[in-house]
């Protein structure tokens, strides 16, 4: 598939870093500004948008006035905490973004934190919030409450508080004034009264956050080569964790697309069970084993929750309800002018047979190294078990939910046999009554559909789908999760294959072939790692190495990720996204024990 390379007017996707407190987030543009936040939690609506639409979105901006200064951005180190740095011969300005970590003692409510300082000359400053509350159909009023501007909207209100005096406009809250040196101000935004703000709070909030997100970033074992870069891919996906009910999202926006200009524009809001296992495999790889407990909870109540039929859902709200339905903002441009923008997902009603495995694979994990199931959660997980066996032949949508007609994918077979393989080891690792001659022998029934109908017909290689051709990145899960040997020929013919027909500089396309869907498709980043992980796998260490080299370089500047990137590897896609920053963590742990110790034993699931 090709795609279009239409110009991206204003700030683009790679130019955001992100700031949250576990149940939220918001993106921080290098230049200061506040363009994309949803209030109160991550899958609410946007209270600024104007990633999406620059005029009707709204924004919290901050300007300084300073000629040809130069923007820098960067965290403070093992934390969630952003600054934005001014520099120019006038005058510096520093801005520290944050959002009070949940486990601290502030006495700040939920809340968005700015603070301004000027370390050097004096600088006019000036700043601009303009909510938009429910996705931009609703422009607040606005009234002084006290020293602070409150935003108000039917149900919905949302408190702006300031060490300096604000001002009231038409759906918006300005300010103006002149810092010297070592001079700071404050700003407060919250969605319950607090009024007056006060700035010991703040302080206070700033350093008990800096030590949460401190202790929290020491927990890992980590210690490679890749060590800064792997502890921020581990804070971008804490961030992404919901501290009230264990799930993790997909990404933190909606609506960023997959090509400029092209209708591949999706809610990724919401946790879908493939990338919040995976999750739990990088978060228990790196000693976060808690939060693998806490999503292994979630999710048996997903499965004690199941009807008759067991037939698990492809993704929940973030509470554990039905995703939302999708729906279309039309009164939105659109990022770049891409539409339409969409908010739910249809995809939540797909049949995706794969989720079973990589569900299965994470209770597996869990369990072996955590917690054990409950006896109640087991039996649930037999039902589970048996969905898989009497539905494994289905064709289905598969993990890259294609909206054409179902197929029989070779991934989706694939992680089938995961399910089945992992419940028996699981049953076997925990004494647990099962029929484990039963899914023993429907395992193997698997494997072999799969090495005697998903080859290709002249090659040998696996293909995508029973009866084709055409290769599919997903095929790099094969050796990941240990279905074939990495260095088995007809799997090195396969990599060579996907090598040779998706691959662009270390950027790896997910699929060539049509999947029902008109416009474009960037290079997949998450595939890019899982395509290191199987050279590495593989013993070929140098083009690991390189690979690893140029995806590392396909991060922003924060060294985040985002979904996918253009042919110029310009970020596209929502972001930051949870299944590449996994991915990248799984590829850095496994290539650097190779590196340090080739042939040494590994941490084996």
């Amino acid at each position: 598939m090709t795609q279009r390379e239409n110009p991206v007017p204003g700030r683009t996707i790679g130019e955001h870093g992100i700031v949250g407190n576990l149940d939220t987030t918001a993106l921080v543009a290098s230049d200061g500004t506040i363009d994309f936040m949803c209030w109160p939690h991550m899958d609410s609506p946007t209270v600024f948008a104007g990633l999406l639409d620059p005029d009707k979105g709204g924004e919290f901006t901050i300007e300084p006035e300073l000629d040809q200064a130069r923007t820098i951005q960067l965290y403070i180190p093992e934390t969630n905490i952003l600054m934005t740095r001014w520099m120019s011969e006038q005058g510096s300005v520093e801005l520290t973004d944050f959002m009070p970590h949940p486990q601290t003692d502030t006495r700040l409510p939920a809340s968005l934190v700015r603070c301004l300082r000027v370390p050097r000359g004096e600088v006019t400053i000036r700043v601009r919030c303009r909510p938009r509350l429910d996705y931009a159909r609703k422009i607040p009023t606005t009234e002084h409450y006290g020293e602070s501007v409150v935003f108000h909207d039917g149900p919905t209100s949302l408190r702006l508080g300031a060490s300096v005096p604000l001002h009231c406009g038409e759906g918006e809250a300005t300010a103006e004034f002149v810092l010297g040196q070592g001079d700071t101000v404050w700003f407060v935004l919250c969605g319950e009264e607090h009024d007056p703000l006060d700035v010991d709070e703040c302080v206070a909030a700033l350093e008990h956050t800096a030590a949460a997100w401190r202790i929290w970033a020491r927990k890992s074992n980590y210690r490679g080569r890749w060590r800064e870069r792997v502890e921020r891919s581990a804070l971008v996906l804490k961030l992404l964790t919901s501290h009230r009910h264990g799930s993790i999202a997909a990404a933190a926006t909606f609506g960023l697309p997959e090509a400029t200009g092209a209708e591949r524009n999706w809610d990724y809001r919401a946790t879908w069970i493939r990338d919040a296992s995976f999750t739990v495999y990088a978060f228990m790889r790196l000693g976060y084993v808690e939060e693998a407990e806490h999503f292994r909870k979630w999710s048996e109540k997903r499965i004690m929750e199941l009807g008759k039929d067991a037939a698990l859902k492809i993704m929940y709200a973030l509470d554990g309800s039905e995703a939302a339905e999708e729906s279309t903002l039309d009164h939105l441009a659109g990022y770049a002018g891409s539409q339409p923008v969409r908010i739910g997902n249809a995809a939540r009603t797909q049949t995706q047979l794969d989720i079973f495995g990589e569900l299965m694979d994470s209770l597996y994990l869990a369990n072996k190294y955590g917690t054990a199931m409950s006896h109640a959660g087991w039996e649930h997980v037999r039902r589970l078990v048996d969905h898989v066996r009497h539905h494994w032949r289905d064709p289905d949508e598969g993990i890259w939910e294609i909206r054409d007609e179902p197929r029989h994918f070779l991934h989706s077979r694939l992680m089938c046999w995961v399910a089945l393989d992992r419940a028996v080891r699981l049953a076997h690792k925990r004494s647990l009554p099962a029929p484990v001659v039963e899914w023993t022998r429907d395992r193997d029934r698997i494997a072999e559909d799969i090495w005697t109908h998903f080859r290709h017909p002249e090659h040998g290689h696996f293909v995508q789908s029973k009866g084709g051709t055409d290769v599919d990145a997903a095929l790099l899960m094969m050796p990941l999760v240990r279905f074939v040997s990495a260095t088995d020929p007809v799997w090195l013919s396969t990599l060579d294959a996907i090598r040779d027909q998706l691959t662009d500089d270390g950027l790896v396309f997910r699929y060539r072939n049509a999947d029902g869907l008109e416009g474009g498709d960037g290079a997949f980043t998450t595939c890019t790692f899982w395509y290191v992980e199987c050279l590495a796998r593989a013993g070929r260490l140098h083009e690991a190495r390189e690979i690893m080299a140029r995806g590392v370089l396909y991060s922003n500047h924060l060294g985040l990720f985002s979904e996918e990137l253009s042919l110029r590897a310009e970020p596209l896609g929502n972001f930051p996204q949870a299944l590449t920053h996994l991915a990248f963590i799984s590829a850095a742990y496994y290539l650097d024990r190779q590196l340090s110790n080739p042939g040494g034993q590994l941490w084996q699931p």
